[in-house]
């Protein structure tokens, strides 16, 4: 069982965990993620690692609610435990293994959109304690739902906060802040990472390939079973077919069908609404109210 030990709650429908998993704290490594299941009969969640404490054997996720299991798991309370977390999966981001010399020398660039704001922060936190250059980017729709900024704002780096409303920080979306970087502060970028939704990924590749930046992106939202068994995270990536969850979760950027992804994370939005309204609807689901014939 790995148990609850701290429960905050992020936004609407938004809630963060630490957990404690001791041998997966040890040996994961920004960039990875894993799986976790509520209890023997539970569904199987992929979720991107947030942050670790290798010392303390904790490791931390972000669940947004979304479908019945993730309005389950935030239900969850502090001390309550999972019966499986299985992990580190995937690979680790590019970045990790970069000589010292060589990552000091480069100028990055981290754009976060929404809920990447928690996949990016242990490469933002890595690089910090790496003595890199870097600045990040976070976006999102409102001022509620701008997540992390006090943890990003602690590290080595300057942040960049935008709302598409405008009701905090810069002018959103994140590919406005990022032009004005480069066109009117004059910033030097030859490396991206740009973790957010699938349209917020396919416009800031767009424009890091105008503007010569090689962009990395996550595409961990395409993940179902975790482990290349379903097929369901399969994508072109150029001409190669590859796996978001073996092969990735990361990518080059400017080498992904974005549509072709967008249409995937639409596939299973049926399942996931019928599988939320039976949890809702309780005994009355189908029949149990006696009045719809159901």
């Amino acid at each position: 069982m790995y148990k609850i030990i701290n429960k905050r709650e992020l936004g609407d429908k938004l809630c963060l965990f630490d957990i404690e998993a001791e041998r997966l704290a040890k040996s994961c490594l920004p960039g990875q993620f894993l799986i976790l299941k509520i209890d023997e009969k539970g569904e199987r969640i992929p979720l991107t690692i947030c942050d670790y404490d290798r010392q303390k054997g904790i490791v931390t996720i972000v669940v947004q609610e979304i479908g019945a299991t993730t309005q389950k798991v935030n239900a969850m309370k502090v001390g309550d435990a999972f019966s499986d977390v299985v992990g580190p999966l995937g690979n680790a981001s590019d970045l990790i293994d970069l000589p010292k010399d060589e990552l000091k020398n480069k100028k990055i660039i981290l754009v976060a959109g929404g809920l990447g704001a928690a996949p990016l922060y242990p490469q933002a936190k890595f690089l910090s304690e790496q003595g890199a250059t870097f600045d990040v980017i976070i976006g999102a729709k409102n001022k509620d739902t701008v997540i992390l900024e006090d943890e990003y704002k602690k590290l080595n780096c300057e942040v960049y906060v935008c709302t598409d409303d405008e009701s905090y920080g810069l002018k959103g979306p994140v590919t406005n802040v990022l032009k004005m970087l480069c066109n009117e502060k004059n910033k030097k970028y030859n490396h991206c990472v740009a973790i957010g939704s699938a349209v917020m990924m396919k416009f800031t590749c767009m424009l890091t390939k105008e503007l010569n930046i090689p962009t990395v992106v996550s595409m961990n939202t395409l993940m179902v079973d975790g482990t290349g068994m379903c097929g369901a995270c399969r994508l072109m990536v150029g001409d190669e077919l590859k796996f978001c969850c073996i092969d990735g979760p990361e990518f080059d950027g400017h080498k992904i069908n974005y549509d072709e992804v967008i249409k995937r994370q639409a596939q299973y939005k049926d399942e996931e609404s019928r599988a939320l309204l039976k949890l809702n609807e309780g005994k009355t689901h189908h029949g149990g109210c006696n009045v719809c014939g159901g």
